[in-house]
């Protein structure tokens, strides 16, 4: 199934986040578990096309998706559900991709083959209806680091700004850029060879 998102993000503090569950009344029940694989080639060329390949695992149920940056704030998402054994055997090999990623893909010049998963992000997640859209505090944990991020998607890209820095501005959190997961699992990753 293929869906346009529209999210803003922005990185906090440990503190910031603590206190947004505070100030949310989230309780731990409500804070969900994911795990997302990421998969990419041996010299990045998925990156190269502002794109990204996850397998994401919430509870029993594992999602392939193709992610394409269209702009900053907006991207198209290509997301098929999978079964639990077709996410094991495509940690190791990718012919059995689903044809609705492997077909954009190939077209972009990907070699399936050279495909490989090259680690797993996991995120305490909650997620939280907000002036039409939906709030997301993440928690997220890689590679022995861990960080904390709010994001807002929303449908309509103009307003879901504006009610994005009101709300940065109405819990004094200050402006702090956030890179989606994989551009901050990735530079870790490279940090980590590069003292290897």
């Amino acid at each position: 199934m293929k869906e346009t998102e529209i999210e803003f993000k922005n990185m906090i503090t440990k503190e910031e986040y603590d206190q947004l569950l505070q100030d949310f009344n989230v309780r731990p029940t409500a804070i969900q578990q994911l795990a997302n694989a990421y998969f990419d080639t041996p010299d990045f060329a998925i990156k190269a096309l502002r794109s990204a390949l996850r397998i994401r695992q919430h509870n029993d149920a594992y999602t392939c998706t193709l992610k394409q940056a269209t702009s900053a704030n907006t991207s198209t998402e290509i997301n098929i559900a999978i079964s639990e054994a077709q996410a094991h055997a495509l940690k190791s090999e990718m012919t059995t991709l689903p044809t609705a990623i492997a077909t954009p893909l190939a077209e972009q010049g990907i070699d399936l083959a050279q495909i490989t998963c090259f680690g797993t992000l996991r995120t305490a997640r909650v997620e939280l209806p907000y002036k039409g859209g939906l709030l997301v505090f993440d928690h997220t944990f890689y590679l022995q680091q861990e960080d904390y991020e709010v994001e807002y998607e929303t449908e309509d890209e103009r307003e879901g700004q504006l009610i994005f820095q009101q709300f940065l501005q109405k819990y004094q959190l200050p402006v702090r850029h956030a890179q989606k997961k994989i551009a901050r699992f990735s530079a870790a990753l490279q940090a980590q060879k590069g003292q290897d």
